[in-house]
């Protein structure tokens, strides 16, 4: 496949990318900084590019099959509004499937409450949370074409083990038999190019957990 990837310097956008090209797919990153991407490889293209200035980026979508975005915002009010242009630019290029990496504040707990509504949720995570939540409310309310999955994480998401093996939820919190919600951000970019591959969960939201 021909994969766009945005996000591709972040912690977890460098992962996915990896993933994406030991599966042997095509990929261009659209990035500020092109200096900033530290893999090398012959299916891998650079594009510099500006999320802010879809004109930037929006020739790289030309004949692409899929997207992902992994997006941090200094301004998390802006992811919603980031969403919003990928989503018309996408659709404006006939690409159809598109992997938003989302957050887990809007995840159900056993109790039917938004993770980020509970009172023990860290103060420090609240606004890019929000943030998350809000981009989450855009792709519900959009209208055209493409075939977006917003993937949420684990309550924790971090470095670890390639275990190749992990759960698939829906809109409520996945918990292990120790009553933990995890994964490793190499098992859950492994998730994100499954469900590009697969086209399993159009316009809908999963998460990933062991």
């Amino acid at each position: 496949m021909k994969i766009v990837l945005f996000g591709a310097t972040g912690n977890i956008g460098k992962v996915i990318l990896d993933e994406a090209l030991a599966r042997g797919h095509d990929v261009t990153a659209i990035v500020r900084d092109p200096a900033k991407v530290d893999a090398k490889h012959a299916h891998l293209h650079v594009v510099q590019g500006d999320l802010a200035q879809p004109a930037s980026f929006e020739g790289a979508l030309a004949g692409a099959n899929a997207a992902i975005a992994s997006l941090n915002d200094p301004v998390p009010a802006n992811l919603r509004i980031r969403a919003e242009a990928l989503l018309g630019a996408l659709d404006k290029a006939h690409v159809r499937r598109f992997a938003w990496v989302g957050g887990a504040g809007s995840l159900l707990n056993a109790e039917g409450i938004r993770v980020i509504d509970d009172p023990h949720f860290p103060a420090e995570w609240k606004d890019n949370a929000n943030g998350q939540v809000n981009a989450l409310e855009g792709f519900r309310a959009s209208q055209n074409n493409v075939d977006w999955t917003y993937i949420s994480p684990a309550k924790i998401i971090a470095p670890g083990e390639r275990k190749g093996s992990f759960r698939v939820g829906g809109d409520h919190v996945l918990v292990d038999d120790k009553g933990e919600s995890r994964i490793s951000i190499a098992d859950f970019a492994i998730g994100v190019l499954d469900r590009i591959e697969k086209g399993d969960a159009a316009k809908k939201r999963v998460t990933l957990a062991y």
